[in-house]
């Protein structure tokens, strides 16, 4: 996966398409993100000892990563993101089509 927690991201597909947030959980596994104020559900909370009257709230749901576009720092538009070696590190590095390193 390519994307990271903290990266500004916008939503290309789906309820919220054209919405951005950045990511705040990663599941690489899963291949998917939760992205702060995107994909919001209604979860039904009993009442307990943190919450004693229950209720509906709001929380925010894994999205595919596939549905989401990183948002470069310098042209502040979407692009893709492919790795390459860095000369002086020695170390792979995240760099966007327009060349422009994003970590």
């Amino acid at each position: 996966m390519k994307l990271k927690v903290g990266d500004k991201v916008r939503v290309m597909v789906g309820k919220d398409k054209g919405k951005e947030g950045t990511i705040t959980h990663t599941f690489k596994s899963e291949n998917k993100v939760i992205v702060s104020g995107i994909n919001m559900v209604k979860k039904h909370i009993k009442p307990n000892n943190n919450n004693t009257t229950g209720g509906i709230i709001d929380v925010e749901a894994k999205i595919d990563a596939s549905n989401v576009m990183i948002i470069d720092n310098k042209t502040n538009k979407v692009t893709r993101v492919y790795h390459e070696l860095d000369n002086k590190t020695n170390k792979k590095v995240r760099v966007s089509k327009a060349h422009n390193k994003l970590d």
